[in-house]
């Protein structure tokens, strides 16, 4: 096979794989707006792909059946467990490849280049009101408002356990550098572990309590103008519905009857003018359950071997273990992204032995020292 005809089977993999993973996207979508900019995303590398299967079929090159990798499976099994708006990082991340790619690659590839910048831009801001749009001009009068969103609590995840691992590893790695011996290295790190996890849990429940204040605030703001203003509030909602497509009076007429309802206007309002559910405003305890258990799990990892085999070589065990993990989080992450395993667990271990590697050299002065 030629090289470039290897360049083109590679283009037309990827843009199967976003138009596979933007369709499923569409599917798990509770939105319907965004639901509908998933599929048109899912339209624009349909037809990349069909560009690069012409060419192939040109050149006589077989092209393999039309399947999603694992990347994207694994990114749609995500997406109906947490949500769309959870793995649109991990998305965003995989585009920004795409656009590296076919900006070097020149020609044909660098106009397909600015529609996927295009795709980057829309995912980055799904949930940002713009400053032209019906729910940034109404945010732009009612000053109150404002957004919230849950997007990136996948990589919230496994980040937390890295902070966890990473903060105990250097911990106990310092304490043994300084010679202290594994009895007390193994309480220091039971301590890290179990201040860490609490403060972690403690900050995350009250970040997400004031969230949850602050847009169940907003939802009754927005009761009490229907009941107050309800002229006013159809008139932004027929703002909303006119940019979706309907004619001006088709918006009106949509929009008084939907302010006919009270509940049926509030949940519409609430959903269009301020980009929230209702029924999903995030859990305080949820939050800092999760945070405590993902920050403790990182946290055991280079615990354990002080706790099972105390001895001259528990440090070393501990180093070793953590990189294994570390490196594990490293490619799950480069996978998921799309920016390489071996490129990212190679980063998160590099950086996780020079910050380990820098506390245990100053635990061995400063025992050296005090000796």
């Amino acid at each position: 096979m030629k090289p470039r005809t290897d360049l083109w089977l590679q283009n037309l993999l990827d843009e199967r794989d976003g138009a596979a993973l933007y369709e499923g996207l569409a599917r798990h979508e509770k939105d319907p707006e965004r639901a509908r900019t998933f599929r048109e995303m899912s339209g624009d590398e349909r037809r990349h792909a069909q560009i690069w299967q012409r060419k192939l079929e040109h050149e006589e090159v077989a092209v393999p059946p039309d399947e999603p990798s694992a990347r994207v499976r694994a990114i749609l099994w995500l997406a109906g467990r947490f949500g769309a708006g959870a793995v649109l990082p991990l998305v965003a991340d995989a585009e920004a490849g795409a656009i590296d790619s076919y900006e070097r690659q020149g020609g044909e590839a660098a106009d397909m280049a600015a529609e996927e910048r295009q795709h980057r831009a829309t995912l980055s801001g799904m949930g940002a009101a713009k400053p032209d749009s019906a729910r940034g001009l109404i945010s732009s009068r009612e000053r109150w408002h404002r957004g919230g969103g849950r997007a990136g609590s996948i990589r919230a995840a496994i980040f937390g356990m890295n902070d966890g691992l990473l903060s105990n590893l250097s911990l106990i790695l310092g304490v043994a550098g300084a010679g202290v011996p594994p009895r007390s290295v193994a309480i220091t790190g039971l301590a890290g572990l179990l201040a860490g996890a609490f403060s972690m849990a403690a900050g995350e429940y009250t970040s997400v309590a004031s969230q949850r204040d602050l847009l169940a605030r907003q939802v009754a703001l927005e009761r009490r103008e229907i009941a107050e203003a309800p002229e006013e509030e159809a008139a932004e909602l027929a703002q909303i519905f006119k940019q979706k497509g309907l004619s001006a009076d088709q918006a009106m007429r949509t929009a008084t009857e939907i302010l006919k309802n009270p509940d049926s206007a509030l949940d519409t309002l609430v959903r269009e003018e301020l980009g929230l559910d209702p029924e999903d405003l995030g859990s305080p305890m949820g939050a800092a359950l999760s945070s405590f258990g993902m920050f403790a799990v990182g946290a055991a990892v280079p615990l354990v071997p002080f706790l099972l085999a105390p001895g001259p070589a528990a440090p070393i065990v501990a180093a070793g273990l953590a990189g294994v993990v570390l490196a594990a989080v490293g490619g799950l992450v480069g996978f998921l992204s799309g920016t390489g395993l071996v490129r990212s667990a190679a980063r998160m271990v590099g950086l996780a032995a020079l910050a380990a590697g820098v506390t245990y050299l100053v635990g061995r002065l400063f025992g050296a020292a005090i000796g």
